[in-house]
């Protein structure tokens, strides 16, 4: 029997105070990660997420004796680490490439977009054409469970400007708390501004203040009325909340106006750039993972051209973000990593694209104490199949949580209530440790 409190249900008076706060629940609940914990471990993650899948034979792992067909149009250029080539289209990311390395052996064999991105997220093969509900919490949702965020108030996990399209970047039975709070704008914005950090329109910090008050009269309602804590705990999720509106830790982490013109322009005024910025000034704030979703590298026609306005950009956002960190003192500390959910076949086809691939791709991964330099695995030579050292989704997540210092036997109970591993059968990458 659902309780109420003096003729208010629960569910409306929770919604009364939403709309007072300018904030739902989901957002109070969303921040609770943030409140409840404080992370154990000065460790944070950034990732690069190139929905759709980048293609390797043009990036990390270029093919220039292959045929035409396979090779595609860039040449490799020499990197700062002596026998380690990337893509001419990344001339920035070789000249700091001694700080990252390139896992160039992932594979999971499967080449559908819903299920690679549940592995590569998740560590897990799940959903299927037919049931493309998420089965796993995402390994943002596990750092933010495991870890919590550095600083109270702020989001341990956040998504720029929004969680990827599928919907693996969640807590699933984590609980939402654990879902990224997401910025909901993009960075390069002229006015950008975070929706959910902005008080509606007609309240000003005072009103917010005086009717925060009002609400915390009503709340003492709950001593006589509520036996189960419910609303003690809600109270907790607004103090925070009103926090985030109206405090200057998180604001400020998102105020791209305090970092010089330069420097911006180093980083890129275009979205990559600005969201690369953006994510160092969250983890310095306390954030313990930021996920930048760069947007769709589906690239099945016109591949070069797709490439050719995609790549500069993001190499700029790559480097200037390994340059800053070291220059902060910060790069020993963030986790750098750039992966999607497979990679693009080696023979481009009648469209001058290249399809899903999945039996051979590339990630890269640096900063946080990992050895960088280096090169893992390799290719077959037209690029097919993985010729040495198979790296499965995995091995990628228990790299990253033993990088966080997360214990990799930890485990989470299902909806069911059974538990279950955060890395399954996955093992760390030894070469980066």
């Amino acid at each position: 029997m659902r309780q109420v409190v003096t003729g208010i249900s629960r569910r409306n008076f929770l919604e009364l105070g939403a709309s007072i706060l300018g904030l739902s629940l989901l957002d109070w609940v969303r921040l609770k990660a943030a409140g409840s914990r404080q992370a154990s471990s000065s460790k944070s993650l950034i990732v690069f997420w190139t929905h759709g899948g980048m293609s390797q034979q043009d990036t990390y792992d270029l093919k220039p004796g292959a045929p035409a067909e396979y090779r595609g149009p860039y040449q490799p250029i020499a990197t700062a680490v002596p026998g380690i080539e990337i893509s001419e289209r990344f001339p920035r990311q070789a000249r700091v490439m001694n700080h990252l390395s390139i896992v160039r052996s992932v594979n999971h064999r499967n080449a559908i977009h819903a299920p690679s991105a549940h592995w590569m997220q998740t560590g897990y093969f799940g959903p299927t054409l037919a049931r493309n509900a998420p089965q796993n919490p995402s390994f943002g949702s596990v750092i933010a469970r495991a870890r919590g965020a550095g600083q109270p108030h702020v989001p341990a996990y956040v998504a720029i400007p929004q969680a990827e399209a599928f919907g693996y970047q969640g807590a699933v039975y984590l609980g939402a708390s654990y879902n990224p709070f997401e910025v909901g704008a993009d960075p390069n914005a002229r006015e950008f501004r975070v929706p959910n950090l902005v008080l509606p329109r007609g309240l000003s910090l005072q009103s917010v203040g005086n009717r925060a008050r009002l609400l915390r009269e009503l709340d003492t309602l709950q001593r006589d009325v509520d036996q189960t804590g419910t609303l003690e705990g809600l109270n907790r999720l607004k103090t925070q909340a009103l926090e985030m509106v109206t405090g200057d830790r998180v604001r400020r982490a998102f105020d791209l106006s305090q970092e010089s013109s330069r420097l911006r322009d180093q980083y890129g005024r275009h979205r990559y750039g600005q969201s690369a910025l953006l994510a160092r000034r969250l983890v310095e704030a306390g954030s313990t993972c930021v996920t930048i979703n760069t947007g769709y590298w589906d690239h099945h026609d016109h591949i070069a051209s797709g490439l050719a306005e995609q790549l500069p950009p993001f190499d700029a956002a790559i480097a200037t973000l390994v340059e800053d960190l070291e220059a902060r003192g910060m790069l020993d500390d963030v986790v750098l990593y750039c992966a999607g959910e497979f990679g693009r076949t080696p023979l481009t086809n009648g469209h001058a694209g290249r399809d899903h691939w999945s039996d051979c791709f590339s990630v890269l991964i640096g900063g946080g104490g990992l050895r960088g330099g280096q090169v893992v695995g390799a290719s077959e030579p037209r690029g097919g199949k993985v010729r040495e050292r198979p790296i499965s989704p995995s091995d990628l997540l228990a790299t990253l949580y033993r990088a966080l210092d997360i214990p990799l036997d930890t485990h989470y109970e299902d909806a069911s209530g059974r538990p279950v591993s955060i890395v399954g059968p996955g093992s760390p990458i030894r070469e980066l440790f």
